[in-house]
Protein backbone atom coordinates (compact mmCIF):
# COMPACT_ATOMS: atom_id res chain seq x y z
CA UNK A 1 0.00 0.00 0.00
CA UNK A 2 0.80 3.57 -0.72
CA UNK A 3 0.21 6.81 1.41
CA UNK A 4 -0.13 10.29 -0.76
CA UNK A 5 -0.42 13.13 1.24
CA UNK A 6 -2.75 15.66 -0.23
CA UNK A 7 -2.27 18.81 2.28
CA UNK A 8 -3.61 17.30 5.52
CA UNK A 9 -5.22 14.49 4.25
CA UNK A 10 -3.49 11.04 3.52
CA UNK A 11 -5.05 9.06 0.71
CA UNK A 12 -4.43 5.19 1.19
CA UNK A 13 -4.33 3.64 -2.30
CA UNK A 14 -4.49 -0.26 -2.33
CA UNK A 15 -2.46 -1.38 -5.64
CA UNK A 16 -4.59 -4.75 -5.84
CA UNK A 17 -8.16 -2.20 -5.92
CA UNK A 18 -6.34 1.06 -7.89
CA UNK A 19 -8.03 -0.37 -11.50
CA UNK A 20 -11.85 0.30 -11.51
CA UNK A 21 -13.86 -3.07 -11.18
CA UNK A 22 -16.39 -3.34 -14.14
CA UNK A 23 -19.87 -2.14 -14.09
CA UNK A 24 -19.83 -2.91 -10.18
CA UNK A 25 -18.44 -6.42 -10.19
CA UNK A 26 -15.55 -7.24 -7.81
CA UNK A 27 -12.29 -7.81 -9.11
CA UNK A 28 -12.20 -11.15 -8.05
CA UNK A 29 -15.56 -11.97 -10.01
CA UNK A 30 -14.02 -10.57 -12.94
CA UNK A 31 -11.01 -12.99 -12.65
CA UNK A 32 -13.12 -15.91 -12.02
CA UNK A 33 -15.75 -14.54 -14.71
CA UNK A 34 -12.48 -14.03 -17.43
CA UNK A 35 -11.24 -17.64 -16.08
CA UNK A 36 -14.66 -19.53 -16.88
CA UNK A 37 -14.63 -17.32 -21.12
CA UNK A 38 -10.98 -18.72 -21.19
CA UNK A 39 -11.98 -22.37 -19.98
CA UNK A 40 -15.00 -22.40 -22.60
CA UNK A 41 -12.88 -20.97 -25.38
CA UNK A 42 -10.31 -23.54 -24.38
CA UNK A 43 -12.67 -26.50 -24.65
CA UNK A 44 -14.74 -25.75 -27.44
CA UNK A 45 -11.50 -25.63 -29.50
CA UNK A 46 -10.77 -29.36 -27.77
CA UNK A 47 -7.02 -27.90 -26.41
CA UNK A 48 -5.25 -29.19 -23.45
CA UNK A 49 -4.38 -26.80 -20.70
CA UNK A 50 -0.81 -28.26 -21.56
CA UNK A 51 -0.96 -27.12 -25.46
CA UNK A 52 -1.88 -23.76 -24.01
CA UNK A 53 1.00 -23.35 -21.51
CA UNK A 54 2.85 -24.12 -24.11
CA UNK A 55 1.63 -21.82 -27.23
CA UNK A 56 2.10 -19.39 -24.30
CA UNK A 57 5.46 -20.31 -22.54
CA UNK A 58 4.09 -20.49 -19.45
CA UNK A 59 3.71 -23.62 -17.12
CA UNK A 60 -0.15 -25.74 -17.31
CA UNK A 61 -0.97 -24.14 -13.90
CA UNK A 62 -0.64 -20.76 -14.81
CA UNK A 63 -3.20 -21.76 -17.33
CA UNK A 64 -4.90 -23.65 -14.62
CA UNK A 65 -4.82 -20.45 -12.67
CA UNK A 66 -6.07 -18.57 -14.99
CA UNK A 67 -8.84 -20.02 -15.88
CA UNK A 68 -10.06 -20.36 -12.42
CA UNK A 69 -9.50 -16.55 -11.47
CA UNK A 70 -6.81 -17.17 -9.24
CA UNK A 71 -4.31 -15.75 -11.32
CA UNK A 72 -4.39 -12.27 -13.69
CA UNK A 73 -3.84 -12.74 -17.29
CA UNK A 74 -1.54 -9.74 -18.54
CA UNK A 75 -2.89 -8.03 -21.71
CA UNK A 76 -0.25 -9.90 -23.88
CA UNK A 77 -0.95 -13.18 -22.53
CA UNK A 78 -4.61 -11.72 -23.25
CA UNK A 79 -3.74 -10.69 -26.84
CA UNK A 80 -2.22 -14.42 -27.66
CA UNK A 81 -5.32 -16.59 -26.06
CA UNK A 82 -7.69 -14.36 -28.32
CA UNK A 83 -5.61 -15.64 -31.33
CA UNK A 84 -4.97 -18.72 -29.87
CA UNK A 85 -8.34 -19.23 -29.64
CA UNK A 86 -10.32 -17.29 -32.37
CA UNK A 87 -12.01 -15.15 -30.43
CA UNK A 88 -12.01 -11.27 -29.94
CA UNK A 89 -10.60 -10.16 -26.71
CA UNK A 90 -14.03 -8.35 -25.93
CA UNK A 91 -15.38 -11.79 -25.20
CA UNK A 92 -13.38 -12.53 -22.32
CA UNK A 93 -14.43 -9.13 -20.65
CA UNK A 94 -18.21 -8.98 -21.99
CA UNK A 95 -20.66 -10.57 -19.83
CA UNK A 96 -23.45 -10.15 -22.29
CA UNK A 97 -23.12 -13.43 -24.23
CA UNK A 98 -26.12 -12.53 -27.13
CA UNK A 99 -25.65 -13.15 -30.69
CA UNK A 100 -22.92 -15.16 -32.04
CA UNK A 101 -21.26 -15.48 -28.97
CA UNK A 102 -23.25 -18.43 -27.63
CA UNK A 103 -22.30 -22.31 -29.20
CA UNK A 104 -25.17 -24.13 -29.04
CA UNK A 105 -24.01 -27.80 -28.10
CA UNK A 106 -24.82 -28.47 -31.82
CA UNK A 107 -22.74 -26.41 -33.45
CA UNK A 108 -19.92 -27.11 -30.89
CA UNK A 109 -20.68 -30.82 -32.22
CA UNK A 110 -20.30 -29.66 -35.86
CA UNK A 111 -16.98 -27.96 -34.81
CA UNK A 112 -15.03 -30.95 -33.49
CA UNK A 113 -16.51 -33.54 -35.90
CA UNK A 114 -15.26 -31.11 -38.84
CA UNK A 115 -11.73 -29.80 -37.36
CA UNK A 116 -9.74 -32.66 -38.28
CA UNK A 117 -10.64 -32.32 -42.30
CA UNK A 118 -8.57 -31.59 -45.42
CA UNK A 119 -9.48 -27.96 -46.62
CA UNK A 120 -11.07 -29.85 -49.67
CA UNK A 121 -13.55 -31.74 -47.37
CA UNK A 122 -14.00 -29.02 -45.37
CA UNK A 123 -15.15 -26.78 -48.53
CA UNK A 124 -17.49 -29.81 -49.42
CA UNK A 125 -19.36 -29.32 -45.94
CA UNK A 126 -19.42 -25.52 -46.32
CA UNK A 127 -21.26 -26.30 -50.26
CA UNK A 128 -23.37 -28.62 -48.16
CA UNK A 129 -24.45 -26.37 -45.27
CA UNK A 130 -25.18 -23.42 -47.80
CA UNK A 131 -27.19 -25.82 -49.90
CA UNK A 132 -28.94 -26.51 -46.58
CA UNK A 133 -29.47 -23.28 -45.89
CA UNK A 134 -31.11 -22.50 -49.42
CA UNK A 135 -33.31 -25.08 -49.50
CA UNK A 136 -35.59 -23.88 -46.69
CA UNK A 137 -38.18 -26.02 -45.23
CA UNK A 138 -38.65 -29.31 -46.17
CA UNK A 139 -42.35 -30.06 -47.59
CA UNK A 140 -44.80 -32.04 -45.14
CA UNK A 141 -44.68 -36.05 -45.56
CA UNK A 142 -47.54 -37.25 -47.45
CA UNK A 143 -49.50 -39.98 -45.75
CA UNK A 144 -50.84 -43.25 -47.65
CA UNK A 145 -54.11 -43.79 -47.17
Amino acid sequence: MSVIAKGEEQTVTDPKRSRPADEGVAPDEAYTSMGARLREAREFLGLSQEAVAEALGVPRASVSAMESGRRKVSSLELRDLARLYKRPIEFFYNDDRGGDAVEDEATQALFRATRNLTPDDKEQVTRFAEFLKGAGQAPARRRSQ
